[in-house]
């Protein structure tokens, strides 16, 4: 197998540092065969991309479940400002960008791991249901950002008075 083909490298490769299977060493080789479960030296997140390719931000991973007259949407954004995240709402999708800046400070060769996500990450969320986005909140609270989106409630009803003109 071509070891030094290029292809894009998954989210998960680049939070982890994992060897996938489909890079494996085959086993005709005269070189020790790797697997997925071969300790990697730790590497930084961008080194696993040549210069001219940029990273693509990485999927958000949420919770969302829902009360009687709510929507509700959690995410782990920890190490991201309030001000630095970006929620946009519609009445049927939500979606949440933002981005995770690593210290600069510490030179590759000092880490023993370097397994944490660094860089932009963003989500959009198709609702199951309508919701009123000018009633939606949230709030961030050791990390974690939890948005409150609020059912369109479709059986309410309101008399209307027609005026004279």
């Amino acid at each position: 197998m071509n070891i030094n083909k290029k292809r894009k490298v998954s989210f998960l490769e680049r939070l982890t540092g994992a060897v996938p299977l489909e890079d494996d060493y085959e086993e005709k080789s005269s070189e020790p065969i790797l697997n997925s479960r071969t300790i990697t030296p730790a590497r930084r997140g961008n080194d696993v991309f040549s210069a001219s390719e940029e990273p693509e931000d990485a999927q958000l991973t949420i919770d969302m479940f829902q009360t009687p007259d709510s929507i509700i949407v959690k995410s782990m954004v920890a190490g991201v400002r309030p001000e630095e995240l970006q929620v946009t709402i519609t009445r049927d999708t939500i979606t949440i960008k933002g981005h995770r800046q690593e210290d600069k400070t510490i030179l590759d060769e000092d880490y023993y791991f370097n397994e944490l996500y660094w860089g932009g990450f963003s989500r959009t969320i198709l609702l199951p249901e309508e919701v009123d986005p000018d009633g939606a909140e949230a709030t961030q609270r050791h990390g974690l950002l939890t948005i409150t989106l609020p059912k369109v409630d479709k059986n309410k009803k309101q008399q209307l008075r027609v005026k004279a003109g």
